[in-house]
This record gives structure tokens, sequence and C-alpha cells, in this order.
């Protein structure tokens, strides 16, 4: 795998900081490990690393802007940063721009691409502690004035509907650590006493 040191260069200096910006389930650490799982589940396959590095480095960087169409605000300010075309051509820059239109669980269909599906796929958490406090997060930010046991069941609910074997959330390639991680959840989801004492557990380390 080759990534261009300029670029590289470049995003890590003008891009990464942008993610301050971010709550903190949507900050820099969340980017990296989405990177480092795009580069792992884009092993063997016919990509552009580079193409990949830059859409996992923009795809949550309007989420503070607006966070309910983050992914189309992130895209944007992608595809309009000048500098970028000092490295890719129109046509890579508008497959970059849909893979990251593409990247939420909740799109109601495939992603239009394969670096769309590898950074939708990649954005899905392996680490279950870390997933429900990024549910928590996600349901302090669009759940305004809850009481705690309220927001708590917010949490649940946003769970059951993306994690359940009816939920809408999608991994678009055989990967193992996804599989184990999901099993774990569901198992948890099906006992809710289980998740509401795990949760409150991590809202008092958080």
């Amino acid at each position: 795998m080759f990534l261009d040191e300029k670029l590289k260069e470049y995003i890590e200096q003008n891009v990464f900081p942008q993610y301050k910006k971010n709550n903190t389930g949507h900050q820099i650490d969340h980017i990296n490990y989405v990177i480092n799982r795009c580069f792992e589940l884009g092993k063997g396959k016919n990509i552009d690393f580079n193409m990949l590095y830059v859409i996992a480095a923009y795809h949550d960087i309007g989420y503070h802007i607006d966070s309910k169409k983050h992914e189309i605000v992130s895209a944007q300010i992608m595809y309009e940063d000048k500098n970028l075309r000092k490295f890719f051509d129109e046509a890579q820059l508008k497959i970059m721009k849909e893979a990251i239109e593409d990247h939420r669980a909740s799109l109601d269909r495939e992603p239009r691409n394969i670096y769309g599906k590898l950074v939708s796929s990649a954005d899905r958490n392996i680490d279950i502690d870390d997933s429900l406090r990024r549910i928590y997060l996600y349901s302090i930010d669009h759940f305004n004035g809850l009481s705690q046991d309220e927001t708590i069941e917010e949490c649940y609910k946003h769970a059951m509907k993306k994690f359940s074997k009816d939920g809408y959330v999608k991994f678009f390639f055989e990967d193992e650590k996804y599989k184990k991680y999901l099993n774990e959840l569901r198992s948890i989801l099906d006992n809710k006493e289980e998740f509401v004492i795990r949760l409150r557990k991590l809202i008092a380390e958080t």
C-alpha cells in the first residue's frame, strides 16, 4: 500500500485539526479508526488507497455543522477543497464525493461504488463499549431535554432499530471481527436489563 507523503502531510496538518469541533464520538480517534479499518478491509482489492484515505479522512468533517446531514456537508467540503486537485482528477473526486455521501448506516440503498462500501463498513464499530458510548452521544445530540432514564430508553430503541436482526445496519464485506462484535451486541440487546446496566456504567465513566 502506497500513500502520497505530501497528501498525507496536507491531511494531517489541515484536515485532522478540524475534528476538534465535533462531539467526542466524531473526533480524530474515530477518524483514525475508520482509516485503519478501511485499509484493513481494502487489502487485496483493486482500489486507490490515496482515494480511500481521503474519503475516510473527510467522512465526518461536517458533523459539527449539521449532524443530521453531515454526510452531504462532509462530501461537499471534500469536493470543494481545491488543494485536493493537486492529487486527484475530477472523475476521482466525484467518486470520493459519492462515497462520503453514501457512508451512513441508515442509507436505504447500497453505496454507489466500492469506496462507499468500504468507508461505510469501516465506520461500523467492532468495540461494544465504544459503540454504546456513540449511541449515547447520538441520543444526546438528537433528543434534548430528556432525563437520563428517557435518554437510555432512546438509546435502546436506537440500538434495536440499528443492530437487531431486522435492523438497518449493513456491512458489505466478509469480516470475522465484525461478525463477532455484532453477535455479542445482539446478545446484550436481547437482555434489556443488561443493556441498561452496561450503558449506565459507561455514562458514569464518560
